[in-house]
C-alpha cells in the first residue's frame, strides 16, 4: 500500500529523480532538443477553508456542478462519494469491495470513471446514480491519478508518464514523459487539467507541479509546504494511520475559477488562488 512505503517526508531533491517505486515502465523519450529552463515559481494565496472527512483518504478530487466528487482508498474503506463542499457532508456514496483500494477518479460525459490501487481495475459509474454501469481492465502498472482534458482520460500510475486512454473502450491513445530541466520527474500522483495544463501533486511532497501535456514538460511548481502550519495540520504522519498524511487531491471549479487543495485524512479542503 502506498500509506506504508516510507515512514519520511521526501526531501525536497527527489523531486527532480526519475520514477523509483515499483512500476517498472517505458519513459517516453524528450525530444532531441529538450528545453532546460527552469520551472517558474508559481505563488499561492489561502483564500478559504471548508471541513473534510478525516476519514477519507483521499486518491481523487473532482469539482462537479457545486459538490464534491471524491475517490476515497485503503482497503476495506474505499468508495466513490459527492460531498458538499460548504459542509463536507457526504451526499451519496458507493463502497468499494474490500478486494480494491480506490483511486483517481474524474467525470466525463455523464460517466465517472474510478480507477484502482493494484487491481487494474478501472469502473465506471453513471453520474448522476452511481450505479455501476461496466468496468475495464489495465496494464498499465498501478493505478494513481486520473483527471480529464474533456475527451480522454489522462492518467498517471506513479512513475513519469501521463497516459491518455479513450473513455469509451479504456485503451491507450498516447504517453507523455513528464520532464524538467533534470530529466523523469517520478512520483506523480493525483491530477487536475486546469486551462489546457495539467497540475500534478507529487507524492509524499507538498509541491504540486504545472505539466504541459503536449509535451511533458514542467513549466512551473508551486510550493506548499507552509500550508499545513498556516491552517494547523500537522505534519505528514506515515506511522499514524488515522492522522493527516500526504497531501492529495486537486479540483478546479472554471466557472468559478476556484482551486481546491485537500491530502489524505486531512480534517480541512482548501480553496487557493494560483498567481498564474
Amino acid at each position: 500500500m502506498k500509506k506504508i512505503l516510507f515512514a519520511f517526508v521526501l526531501p525536497a531533491f527527489l523531486f527532480s529523480c526519475g520514477n523509483n517505486n515499483e512500476n517498472t515502465e517505458p519513459t517516453v523519450e524528450p525530444s532531441k532538443t529538450p528545453d532546460v529552463s527552469l520551472p517558474a515559481n508559481i505563488s499561492y494565496q489561502l483564500v478559504n477553508s471548508f471541513p473534510h472527512d478525516t476519514a477519507c483518504f483521499t486518491e481523487g478530487l473532482q469539482y462537479v456542478d457545486g459538490k464534491l466528487l471524491e475517490s476515497a482508498g485503503q482497503y476495506g474503506q474505499s468508495d466513490i462519494r459527492f460531498t458538499d463542499l460548504e459542509t463536507g457532508k457526504v451526499l451519496k456514496e458507493v463502497p468499494l469491495a474490500e478486494k480494491y483500494f480506490g483511486e483517481g477518479c474524474t467525470q466525463l460525459d455523464g460517466k465517472i470513471y474510478q480507477m484502482t490501487y493494484q487491481e487494474n481495475t478501472c469502473f465506471v459509474y453513471d453520474a448522476v446514480t452511481l450505479k455501476k454501469i461496466k468496468e475495464f481492465n489495465y496494464n498499465f502498472g498501478e493505478g494513481w491519478g486520473m483527471t480529464t482534458d474533456g475527451t480522454n482520460l489522462i492518467i498517471s500510475n506513479g512513475g513519469s508518464n501521463l497516459y491518455f486512454y479513450n473513455p469509451s473502450n479504456f485503451t491507450e491513445v498516447k504517453r507523455v514523459g513528464i520532464t524538467n530541466q533534470y530529466g523523469p520527474v517520478g512520483k506523480i500522483n493525483e491530477l487536475e487539467y486546469i486551462k489546457g495544463f495539467v497540475y500534478a501533486n507529487i507524492w509524499m511532497s507538498d509541491q504540486i507541479i504545472k505539466i504541459d501535456p503536449s509535451n511533458g514538460r514542467v513549466i512551473a511548481l508551486v510550493n506548499l509546504e507552509d500550508l499545513r502550519g498556516k491552517t494547523g495540520i500537522p505534519p505528514s504522519s506515515f506511522a499514524d494511520e488515522n492522522g493527516p498524511e500526504a497531501m492529495n487531491g486537486i479540483a478546479y471549479d472554471s466557472a468559478g475559477n476556484r482551486i481546491f487543495i485537500t491530502g489524505k485524512n486531512w480534517p480541512k479542503l482548501f480553496e487557493v488562488k494560483f498567481d498564474n
